[in-house]
């Protein structure tokens, strides 16, 4: 049975303590739709690919349907199934990419940040695919959506190539093929190794995943290199309709290296493990918390969600807190938990402000939130609760930010969950962190953020944690399972990995140093 010992403690599931997780899954209540690693998906073209591991997978419109079912359940097998093992650059034969023409796909949010932070992983590996294909002979055509929101500048396609040219040393050039509906011509780059696309937001048949419109973006192009994770969750025709067109779709190194860190979330190598939730809207991720429920020994909720969970347990909580809708949602997740003997943390004070002053800040529990105030930060009673019981794990994973619907600056309880993560990831414990705000967060309270797996991408993580296909991954050229130790592939883990990209380092040097092979 659940015990509340009182209105401000943590509520307990069986007991305070993490326990070992039996291990069964929870199972789907219909039989799985998803592929197995030897199968093709139903009615898609099986072609084969360049690489002799590899298996082409034509992306049909039933993936789309797959991929937006709401009824769908976590199965045994998710990681083989939502994930399929594909082609990567990595593997990829080096000697087929001199001469050839490649499509990259990268990440604008990555790549296009006021400052492109050397210490970041993410920058290095989206840079790294780019430098890698040209150091081995390929000529590039870059592509990639962006908006003024990623930047205050207003960005024109001749300020991207600016700041590529910048980044990797190399001339970068723009062409307006897609805005006048003509095939690229291949002839530009006599003149440079790299082309940008338009910005592929202004085009609606991006989103429509146009057939024509992806059949013109990969005219002149022997191999797709999708290095865009954060979209693998969408069907796009610069991510998925593309694949169609090209001999050989591969993920680059910053795809590849999200795709190891989800598979690394989901095993059970490392227990106790907990899972510090963070964001809204229980309802719509309520597959996503019951598969984390039978993987970890601990849901730690820091966010929005800790109030429909309180909710449920029948604690007062402002009405204008309560998400419509969330309460069977939450009474169920309580219930799968209580049944698995895990364990749910929910946090017993805030720091709130008043509503008409904000400057006026006061430190009240959770169950008791006067009217008038809202809560902008978990309390310090709160921190160090989540911070006893993450010093026991050996596993941890933080989705979602530490943040309610209200603005605020003041994230003093922020900080302390960040900075005691930060500190330990430095020992035996294992932390992934995902989601842009929560990598930010990371970044901004250690100087030092290697010892952390980074995913920045939380919509196409709560996208697999749901047990759906990512369309971006199941587009790409299948290949057998192997095994790669990111921690060796890019440093050594007893050095901090600090690379200046532009520095006019041979690539070639850089895999020797690093290892890539």
């Amino acid at each position: 049975m659940a015990q509340v010992h009182s209105h401000s403690e943590v509520l307990l599931l069986n007991k305070f303590s993490f326990c070992n997780f039996p291990g069964k899954l929870l199972q789907r209540k219909r039989s799985c739709s998803f592929t197995r690693n030897d199968a093709v998906l139903p009615n898609h073209r099986r072609v084969q690919s360049s690489s002799p591991v590899a298996l082409k997978v034509a992306v049909a419109d039933d993936v789309k349907k797959s991929s937006n079912d709401t009824e769908d359940h976590i199965c045994d097998g998710i990681e083989s199934d939502v994930l399929p093992h594909i082609q990567t650059l990595r593997r990829f034969p080096k000697v087929e990419l001199a001469g050839k023409v490649a499509l990259v796909r990268f990440d604008s949010t990555i790549l296009l940040n006021q400052e492109l932070d050397p210490r970041s992983r993410s920058v290095f590996s989206a840079l790294f695919t780019i430098k890698y294909l040209l150091e081995f002979g390929a000529k590039v055509i870059l592509a990639s959506d962006w908006s003024n929101k990623i930047n205050s500048n207003v960005l024109s396609a001749e300020y991207v190539a600016d700041v590529f040219s910048s980044a990797l040393k190399y001339q970068v050039v723009t062409v307006k093929s897609l805005s006048y509906k003509i095939s690229l011509d291949v002839g530009a780059f006599k003149k440079t190794d790299i082309l940008l696309l338009e910005n592929l937001s202004e085009f609606k048949e991006e989103v429509a995943n146009c057939s024509k419109f992806a059949q013109l973006l990969s005219s002149g192009v022997d191999i797709f290199v999708n290095d865009s994770f954060s979209l693998s969750h969408k069907i796009l025709a610069s991510t998925v309709g593309v694949a169609r067109f090209c001999y050989a779709c591969v993920a680059g190194f910053h795809f590849e290296e999200s795709l190891f860190q989800l598979r690394k979330m989901a095993k059970l190598d490392e227990k106790p493990y907990a899972a510090i939730i963070g964001g809204g809207n229980l309802c719509n991720k309520a597959a996503a918390l019951h598969f984390l429920a039978s993987r970890c020994d601990g849901l730690i909720f820091v966010g929005l969600m800790s109030f429909q969970i309180m909710h449920a347990l029948g604690l007062p909580v402002p009405p204008e807190l309560v998400e419509k809708g969330a309460n069977d949602a939450a009474s169920d997740l309580i219930q799968f938990a209580r049944d698995k003997n895990i364990t749910i943390l929910y946090p017993k004070d805030f720091w709130c402000t008043k509503i008409h002053h904000p400057n006026q800040v006061e430190i009240f529990p959770s169950h008791g939130i006067p009217d008038g105030w809202e809560p902008v930060d978990i309390g310090p009673r709160s921190v160090e609760e989540i911070t006893s019981t993450i010093t026991k794990c050996k596993k941890v994973i933080w989705v979602g930010p530490v943040k309610f619907r209200f603005s605020s600056q003041y994230s003093n309880g922020a900080s302390k969950l960040t900075g005691m993560l930060c500190k330990v990831s430095q020992g035996t414990c294992n932390v992934t962190v995902i989601g842009s705000m929560a990598c930010k967060a990371i970044a901004k309270v250690s100087s030092s953020i290697f010892g952390l797996n980074m995913v920045e991408s939380s919509s196409a993580v709560w996208e697999f944690l749901k047990g759906r296909m990512l369309p971006g991954v199941s587009a790409l050229d299948r290949a057998f399972p192997f095994d790669i130790d990111w921690s060796a592939a890019y440093h050594d883990p007893a050095q901090p990995l600090v690379v200046d990209i532009g520095s006019g380092t041979s690539l070639q040097q850089m895999l020797h140093q690093h290892s890539v092979q």
